[in-house]
């Protein structure tokens, strides 16, 4: 049952990220330096592998915050939404800012890469307490 608990959260994290960039396509697209076709499109955008390793990495992210959690013994969800927050605010969103600063992209592209990660970290901690 662990495994369909971490797939569900997975599943929301990726969802979220749907919605997180689909609201916020236009500014991410003009910030993160994607090249656009004359219609406003991404090149060479018709590959469903950046899907494909986004759900696996939402897996690989759910797992170990479901190790974390449980190592911890946290089962509430207000506690184990906290700790996804955590991790998405004081972990992923530093390392996200860091790799954003040296090639000297704008802070724009780490404001919306670092909220994505700071709130899909905080539903896939809810996801997991709640089961």
């Amino acid at each position: 049952m662990e495994f369909l608990n971490v797939l569900a959260a997975a599943f929301v994290g990726f969802a979220y990220g749907a919605v997180h960039y689909t609201v916020l396509s236009k500014p991410w697209l003009r910030v993160s330096g994607v090249k656009l076709d004359e219609n406003g499109k991404p090149v060479g955008g018709g590959s469903m592998m950046p899907f494909v390793f986004s759900f696996i990495a939402m897996i690989l992210v759910a797992g170990m915050m479901r190790h974390v959690l449980s190592m911890a013994g946290v089962e509430a969800v207000s506690k184990s939404g906290l700790v996804g927050f955590g991790i998405g605010a004081f972990f992923i969103a530093p390392w996200t800012m860091m790799n954003n600063a040296y090639p000297g992209r704008p802070f724009l592209l780490t404001v919306i890469d670092g909220a994505y990660a700071i709130i899909g970290c905080t539903l896939i901690g809810v996801v997991l307490a709640l089961f």
